[in-house]
């Protein structure tokens, strides 16, 4: 059994995190700017679909992009070159999450609800929430989105309308994060996708203890304003 919480219940522990559905921790609560802040300084996250209570998550193990050893394949690097893209940071946030949350072919329905949509937007707002954006030809074709406390990231997820749309996205949002000395990106849990990009596994305790360490890092005051990087 886990636990349901009400709007001012505490987080239990995540070592209470159940190991089959594996990282299921609570459920219920809602999904204020609050309640979210808490969850990812704790190492938390939610996902749920429609209809069901806000369902909470700390996995083990937990998947991440260590920023000190990704590297871009070299095809991703000649096809960056001879694009002719533009990528651009926090410019239409919402039009990310908008695609983000549009069903893929291999799915019926997608994960981020209207409810979620909103929350995050609000994230964005406070300046907690963040995007990447390919436009090719003034149409968006790739982004990525995420949440930012500290320097420690945490991404939800990513589209592409192109070939290796959100692989650039991906690419550029790792350079900025490097600029500042971010030690990882946090990817909650593993997918085939992310494992080709280079995503590794790391046991819950260690990603706590880089929470920890990330969480409360104060970052240049422009470091998250609306850019173009090229």
């Amino acid at each position: 059994m886990i636990p349901y919480l009400d709007r001012t219940t505490p987080f239990p522990s995540v070592s209470s995190a159940l190991n089959e559905p594996n990282g299921l921790l609570a459920a219920g609560a809602d999904l204020s700017k609050q309640r979210l802040f808490t969850a990812y300084s704790s190492g938390i996250f939610p996902w749920f679909s429609q209809g069901e209570p806000v369902l909470w998550w700390s996995p083990n193990p937990r998947t991440i992009f260590d920023l000190n050893q990704f590297q871009p394949s070299r095809s991703l690097k000649r096809f960056i070159r001879k694009s002719k893209l533009k990528i651009t940071l926090n410019k239409d946030f919402n039009a990310v999450l908008d695609q983000c949350a549009m069903p893929r072919t291999s799915q019926a329905e997608t994960w981020i609800s209207n409810e979620m949509k909103l929350a995050y937007i609000n994230l964005h707002q406070q300046k907690l929430a963040h995007s990447v954006e390919v436009w090719q030809n003034e149409a968006l074709v790739g982004g990525i989105y995420g949440v930012s406390i500290g320097k420690l990231f945490c991404g939800e997820s990513m589209f592409s309308r192109i070939s290796n749309g959100s692989k650039v996205a991906l690419t550029y949002l790792i350079e900025h994060l490097r600029s500042e000395q971010f030690p990882i990106i946090d990817c909650q849990v593993e997918n085939a996708h992310l494992v080709s990009l280079g995503a590794i596994n790391i046991e819950r305790d260690k990603y706590i203890q880089i929470v920890k360490n990330t969480k409360d890092k104060i970052l240049p005051s422009n470091f998250w304003e609306k850019k173009q990087f090229s």
